[in-house]
């Protein structure tokens, strides 16, 4: 069985770049409920901080992550 890394590239770049939309579009709905979600995942206090949702850093993370995961 032949592993094409290609296709693993362009795979694992499809499927972070649908994460990406998925969780900033969390974001941008339920902003509180996703910080406190954070803040557990990192076990930290995070409720008197916030969100700074803009257009320019979605497709920033967008681009970063699909170059990271590609």
């Amino acid at each position: 069985m032949n592993i094409d890394a290609n296709k693993i590239g362009i795979s694992s770049a499809v499927s972070f770049g649908l994460l990406w939309v998925v969780c900033t579009a969390a974001v941008h709905v339920i902003p509180y409920p996703m910080m406190m979600l954070t803040g557990h995942m990192i076990h930290a206090d995070l409720s008197t901080q916030g969100w700074t949702l803009t257009f320019l850093g979605f497709l920033t993370g967008l681009v970063s992550w699909v170059a990271m995961a590609g």
